[in-house]
């Protein structure tokens, strides 16, 4: 009981020390609200003023995407960015298991504010065929939370090579790819107002890839990190 108390403080302060890094250097936040911004512009460009009305499996498939994509630029930061002295000074201080469950919690909280906003704009700018916008914005949720959680654990290995951003695309995308799919279908269902019985299943799926991807991360990374 301590040591969970202990790795629960660890994951406060590291947190915490997380977001005031990003609120000094606001260059990072923003420069993910600019490639949010200018690829959903780039896509009514593309599309919308071409065809009158947008496809919903485009609209869909475009939107998940755009999200891919973001997440894999603003979580391939999480280990990449920290020098090897602050990493050194983490080694003396904190547990391994408290720093993969910060960098966690801490891309989960800005994965879920860039999705939303995602969805926000990407809704007003190209329409919203969303019929059921709670289940909607629920597979949004869940899909956040599996983006950050694969993706940490995958910049965690990739920042130990040489070309981390390189390895860090590669690694992903086999992983994401299987979950990318099962989220495209929830949205569907949520697009087209189906039963929300008809995506238990999916939900179930992803929350339990979520949870194994969590428990993995927590048992493995303490022999990354003594690496």
């Amino acid at each position: 009981m301590p040591e969970t108390y202990n790795v629960f403080k660890e994951v406060t302060y590291l947190v915490q020390k997380d977001f005031l890094l990003e609120w000094r250097q606001k260059y990072a936040f923003n420069g993910m609200l600019l490639y949010v911004g200018s690829t959903v512009f780039v896509c009514y460009l593309s599309f919308r003023l071409r065809f009158a009305n947008l496809e919903v499996p485009v609209w869909n498939a475009l939107f998940w995407i755009i999200l891919l994509f973001t997440s894999v630029n603003a979580i391939a930061k999480s280990f990449i960015q920290e020098s090897r002295g602050r990493l050194l000074y983490y080694y003396a201080l904190v547990s391994p298991q408290g720093i993969i469950l910060a960098k966690i919690v801490y891309n989960t909280i800005l994965m879920l504010v860039l999705a939303l906003i995602c969805y926000l704009f990407y809704a007003g700018v190209l329409g919203n065929p969303v019929q059921d916008n709670l289940l909607f914005i629920g597979t949004i949720v869940i899909g956040a939370l599996g983006f950050s959680t694969s993706l940490t654990m995958i910049s965690s290995i990739a920042a130990k090579a040489a070309n981390s951003s390189t390895l860090m695309a590669v690694l992903s995308f086999p992983v994401i790819i299987p979950m990318l799919l099962m989220l495209m279908k929830l949205s569907k269902n949520a697009i087209d107002g189906l039963d929300r019985s008809v995506s238990s299943d999916e939900l179930l799926t992803l929350l339990a890839i979520n949870l194994i991807v969590v428990s993995v991360s927590y048992i493995l990374f303490p022999y990354l990190w003594r690496s």
